[in-house]
């Protein structure tokens, strides 16, 4: 046999997994999606990004060169993955699946043929469909209107359900478990990536051992040193820590798609009085910021005044980014609600049920007093009438000047 079918089924290829949420929760992420869909007259909602289709589906694919959907229409939901998966992506979704082959080019729009039905005003998501993905949806559907549904998709996942914040919790708990392990690995001579692997083990084991039934992928840690502070995302090196180091902790536990941070400025063994000035400063920011992430509060104004506090200490040009974010479905790598973001651009006003960072982070130039970069980073529910922090690592000079034993290489 030379040919295959287009499309091939793995419904039934073992059973389904234990689910990350409840068939409660998921489909009243449905449920809102298509009341969306219903008040503006959309038939079906082709999601391609990492993010939103694990959002309604649970499931999180390994893109590696191929396409993938999850197709919502008001019936009935379906993800569309690719052969090379097998099984997996059907007994990870909730909902139906499809799958293509490689056998024959152009299979993945086939696939969505097979769904779509007769579907006229299909939503896409504007902020992920590629100059490309477009051109050949137009072609392999000619007379369907596209129509955005990211704008509303990131809308609807900014406010968290009851399952979501509970998820959210216990992982910020296992953040707080990688940050114990970076201490505890934190020590002269020890390079930034033995300190990372470290937490990252740690962290991945307690994810292990409280999600028996989770993909273990993508949690990871960066654990940056002197120099190497200055940027938040500054990826891990061999720098070896040296004596009176600015060091930066930052651990990242990832369960299903879901992400949380915790951030924190160190010292190794000694600090210099402007380093100690300029942490505390720092940590006095952290404080008011929180202090300001409550109900009713816009975005915009957080920013606004934390501003003003950097400017009265001549700080605020040394600012490295917005002030924190939504938390979700995001990875360094995919996705971002980027509507709900302590930014001077951002016009949302908080609402019971968002998840949002207080991270502010100033960097002082290299070979100036106090140089490197400083932050610190805590995880808030915002409830009604304040907030409920849900990071529980200590932070400041009192907690984290590290004394740790000198190692070997």
């Amino acid at each position: 046999m030379t040919t295959r079918d287009r499309i091939q089924s793995f419904v039934g290829n073992g059973r389904k997994v234990t689910p990350t949420f409840s068939d409660g929760e998921m489909q009243r992420r449905l449920d809102a999606l298509r009341g969306h869909m219903s008040m503006n007259g959309i038939d079906a909602a082709l999601f391609t990004s990492y993010h939103n289709i694990n959002y309604y589906s649970d499931f999180l694919y390994c893109q590696f060169g191929r396409r993938y959907g999850f197709l919502v229409d008001h019936d009935k939901a379906t993800s569309i993955s690719a052969g090379i998966d097998g099984g997996q992506p059907w007994r990870r979704t909730f909902g139906e699946n499809v799958t293509y082959t490689d056998w024959q080019k152009d299979n993945y729009f086939h696939a969505i043929r097979q769904i779509v039905g007769a579907a006229k005003r299909i939503g896409i998501e504007f902020d992920h469909v590629n100059i490309e993905l477009l051109s050949l949806l137009k072609s392999e559907f000619p007379g369907v209107e596209f129509v955005d549904i990211a704008a509303p998709a990131m809308r609807l996942r900014m406010v968290k359900s009851a399952e979501e914040i509970a998820h959210i919790t216990e992982m910020a708990r296992i953040a707080d478990v990688g940050g114990v392990a970076c201490v505890e690995a934190t020590a002269v001579g020890v390079p930034e990536h033995e300190v990372a692997l470290h937490s990252t083990a740690t962290m991945v084991r307690e994810i292990a051992r409280t999600w028996p039934h989770a993909e273990l992928l993508d949690t990871w840690t960066w654990f940056q040193s002197g120099l190497n502070t200055d940027g938040a995302h500054n990826p891990v090196t061999s720098r070896k820590i040296e004596r009176g180091d600015i060091l930066s902790l930052n651990c990242f536990p990832m369960v299903a798609g879901y992400y949380v941070a915790l951030e924190r400025t160190l010292f190794a063994e000694e600090a210099s009085d402007e380093h100690i000035r300029l942490w505390e400063f720092n940590c006095k920011i952290h404080d008011r910021g929180k202090e300001l992430l409550v109900p009713g509060k816009k975005c915009s104004d957080i920013a606004a005044e934390l501003n003003e506090m950097y400017a009265a200490e001549n700080l605020l040009q040394y600012r490295s980014f917005g002030y924190g974010h939504s938390f979700g479905v995001l990875c360094h790598y995919y996705g971002r609600e980027a509507g709900l973001e302590l930014r001077e651009d951002c016009e949302t006003v908080l609402e019971p049920g968002m998840v949002v960072s207080m991270e502010p982070m100033i960097t002082i130039p290299e070979g100036q007093p106090g140089a490197g970069g400083y932050r610190e980073h805590d995880i808030l529910v915002i409830e009604e009438g304040g907030n409920r922090n849900i990071t529980g690592f200590p932070y400041g000079p009192e907690h984290l000047i590290v004394k740790g034993k000198a190692r070997a290489a």
